[in-house]
């Protein structure tokens, strides 16, 4: 490479970066409006998480008061797993486009001679436990325990109760 290059020497490599740049904007927006959603339990336990996997939602459908409290909580996590899995499948084909953009641009160690490949050298991170935070096994998918949830008195069925239309 001679002395005093620039990007100037490089024209189509930077139109690839700046069509790379466009793409993770247009994607970020995408993204922000990407919804996973789940039932359970036969339409008793509904849910919707936003792209970083924070409940949006929650709805107790018909006959939620003939499942227990642990049987409910059970309910939830299971649905928040499942609407948390399908937001990462819709994340990964969002991003699909990227990915094929990536693998096209050169790496740094092809226009560096010697340069190590730095992509090879990032740590792969750990998923996050998928189990309470109280439970002994943090481990990620193990199983999820109830054993120590609160019971509380069965109200009437005149009560208002998780099925109040005040919720």
């Amino acid at each position: 490479m001679p002395e005093g290059g620039g990007p100037e020497q490089f024209p189509d490599l930077m139109e690839d970066i700046r069509a790379t740049l466009n793409t993770v904007a247009r994607l970020q927006r995408e993204r922000t409006a990407l919804v996973g959603r789940a039932t359970v339990r036969r339409g008793r336990v509904s849910v919707a998480v936003n792209a970083d996997n924070v409940l949006v939602d929650l709805k107790f459908g018909r006959d939620v008061e003939d499942l227990d409290y642990p049987e409910l909580a059970r309910a939830v996590i299971e649905a928040a797993h499942a609407a948390t899995a399908e937001v990462g499948r819709k994340s990964k084909e969002l991003m699909q486009p990227l990915q094929d953009q990536r693998a096209r641009l050169p790496k740094l160690s092809d226009l560096v001679p010697g340069m190590p490949n730095l992509r090879d050298q990032l740590p792969v991170p750990e998923p996050p436990p998928s189990t309470r935070p109280a439970s002994g096994d943090r481990s990620a998918g193990a199983g999820e325990e109830f054993d120590g949830a609160e019971m509380m008195e069965r109200r009437g069925p005149r009560e208002p109760g998780v099925t109040d239309s005040g919720w």
